[in-house]
C-alpha cells in the first residue's frame, strides 16, 4: 500500500517515540471509526473482523454509548476509590442480577488482566493457599498472578513465574491427545492433568481459572461437559474456580454468560472487554460468602481507577442495549450464518482444515495438510496481510498455529458479513 506524505511523517514519528508492545504494527493508521468499520488517515474504509481488540461488541462510536460518555463526562468521571456514586451501585447491581448461581458481588476495575489479578488475590485470601492451576494454552493478562496463568505465549524473558503456577493440558478437540478408540477421551486427560498436579502440589491448591473459550489459545472450545467436569475435579481439591469471560461475555457467544453452556457455576466470573465495549472497564463478580471471607482476611486491592463512574455508566448502558435489542440471540444467529461462509471456504481450499466456535467468536485453522494437521501460520500471515489490502481487519492468534480468531461486532449486518466473507475468498483465491 503506497503511503501519502501525512502517513510517511506520521510513522517515522511513530518508529521514533512509541514502544512496541507486540512483534509489528499493521500498516494503516486509524483516523475515526463507525459500526463496523474503521477510516484510515488516507480515506481508506476497512471492516473490522475483530472488534477492536475483541472489545467494540456492540461496534465503534455507537450513538447511545457516545451520548453517555458526553454526558457523563459533564457531571462525573473519576473520584477516590473509596468513594463511591450512583453508575457503580446500579453497574454491581445489574451483574449481580444476570450473572449465574449466587455471583452477586461486584469489583469494578480497569482490564481484564487486572479484575484476573483479583479474582486470584481474592481465592488466595479466602482458602489460605496459594497454588493456581490455569489452562496450557490459556491467556489471562500480562501483570505477575495473571501472566503466571498465562500459557499460550509471551513467557520468555521475563525470569520466574510466580510460585504455585501450574498448567493443565488444554484440551484440543481437533487435535486429540487421548483417544478411547476413535473418540477424543477429555476426560482421561483432565485426570491425566490433574494427577500430575497433585504430584506437584505442595498442598496449598487456590484455584483454577480457565477460559470458557480459549481465544488467544486457539478458539478451541471445550467438549461439552469439560468446564464443569474439570471445576468438580477442582473443587474436590479444595480449589475455587475462576471463569474468565472476558471475550465471550455479555451475549458474543449466543448467551449472556459462556459457562452457561456447559453449566457450570463458577466461585468467581471476571468480564472485561465486552463489557466496556471499547472503554477501559473490567468486573469481579463472586458470592457473598467468598467477598466476606476476603474481607474478614483484610483483602486489599486498591487501585486508582477501581469503581470509577464514566466507565460504570458505559457498562450499563452496553447491558442496556445489548438485553433490550435481544443481541444475544443475534449473535448466534448471525455466528450461524458466519459459519456456514466459512465451511464453504472449506469446501474450495483444503487449507483450511477446521473452522470452529460459537456465536460471533470463531476460529478458522490454516493447515498445510488436512491429514497431518499441520499448521500453515505462514499461509495465515500472508491472507491477514491481504485481508487488509482488500479493506478487512481480522486477527491471527499467536504461536505459531495459522488459526484467525474472527470476533465482529454482534451488531454487525447480513450484508456486512457476506462482504467480509466476500474479501476472505478473493484474499484466499489470491494467496493460496
Amino acid at each position: 500500500m503506497a503511503q501519502s506524505s501525512d502517513d510517511k511523517a506520521l510513522w517515522a514519528r511513530a518508529d521514533r517515540y512509541l514502544v512496541r508492545y507486540g512483534h509489528y504494527f499493521q500498516p494503516v493508521i486509524i483516523d475515526r471509526a463507525q459500526g463496523a468499520f474503521m477510516t484510515t488517515t488516507d480515506g481508506r474504509r476497512i471492516l473490522d473482523f475483530a472488534s477492536g481488540q475483541m472489545s467494540t461488541i456492540l461496534g465503534h462510536s455507537h450513538p447511545e454509548i457516545t451520548a453517555v460518555i458526553r454526558e457523563q463526562a459533564g457531571e462525573l468521571v473519576h473520584l477516590y476509590s473509596q468513594l463511591l456514586s450512583r453508575p457503580v451501585i446500579d453497574l454491581a447491581e445489574k451483574l449481580a442480577e444476570l450473572a449465574p448461581g449466587n455471583l452477586e458481588r461486584v469489583l469494578l476495575l480497569s482490564t481484564g488482566g487486572e479484575s484476573n489479578e483479583a479474582a486470584l488475590r481474592m481465592a488466595k485470601t479466602a482458602t489460605g493457599r496459594y497454588e493456581v492451576l490455569a489452562l496450557s494454552r490459556s491467556w489471562h493478562g500480562v501483570t505477575g498472578g495473571a501472566s503466571s496463568a498465562t500459557f499460550s505465549s509471551s513467557r520468555q524473558g521475563y525470569g520466574p513465574a510466580l510460585p504455585g503456577s501450574f498448567a493443565l493440558p488444554a484440551p484440543t478437540p481437533y487435535r486429540p491427545a487421548f483417544m478411547k478408540g476413535d473418540t477424543y477421551d477429555w476426560e482421561a486427560e483432565l485426570d491425566y492433568g490433574f494427577e500430575l498436579f497433585d504430584r506437584q502440589s505442595t498442598g496449598s491448591p487456590a484455584a483454577l481459572i480457565l477460559e470458557s473459550i480459549l481465544s488467544s489459545g486457539g478458539v478451541i472450545v471445550p467438549p461439552k461437559g469439560y468446564l464443569k467436569a474439570a471445576a468438580e475435579r477442582a473443587r474436590k481439591r479444595g480449589m475455587l474456580v475462576i471463569v474468565d469471560e472476558a471475550q465471550t461475555g455479555l451475549g458474543r457467544t449466543g448467551r449472556m454468560f459462556d459457562c452457561e453452556y456447559d453449566g457450570l457455576v463458577p466461585d468467581f466470573v471476571t468480564l472485561s472487554k465486552t463489557l466496556g465495549a471499547g472503554l477501559a472497564l473490567s468486573a469481579v463478580i463472586t458470592t457473598p460468602e467468598i467477598e466476606q471471607q476476603c474481607f474478614d482476611q483484610k483483602f486489599h486491592f486498591y487501585t486508582t481507577h477501581a469503581s470509577d463512574p464514566l466507565p460504570a455508566a458505559v457498562g450499563l448502558k452496553v447491558i442496556e442495549i445489548i438485553l433490550r435489542d435481544r443481541l444475544a440471540d443475534r449473535a448466534r444467529m448471525a455466528g450461524e450464518k458466519l459459519k456456514a461462509g466459512f465451511e464453504s471456504l472449506m469446501q474450495r481450499y483444503e487449507v483450511i482444515g477446521d473452522v470452529r466456535g460459537r456465536g460471533l467468536m470463531m476460529g478458522v485453522e490454516l493447515v498445510k495438510d488436512r491429514r497431518t494437521k499441520e499448521p500453515n501460520p505462514e499461509l495465515a500471515a500472508r491472507i491477514m496481510a491481504r485481508c487488509l489490502e482488500l479493506g478487512l481487519s481480522t486477527s491471527v492468534v499467536r504461536g505459531g498455529w495459522g488459526i484467525f480468531r474472527i470476533a465482529p461486532p454482534i451488531t454487525i449486518t447480513d450484508e456486512e458479513i457476506d462482504l467480509g466473507l466476500s474479501i476472505f475468498a478473493e484474499a484466499f483465491k489470491d494467496c493460496v
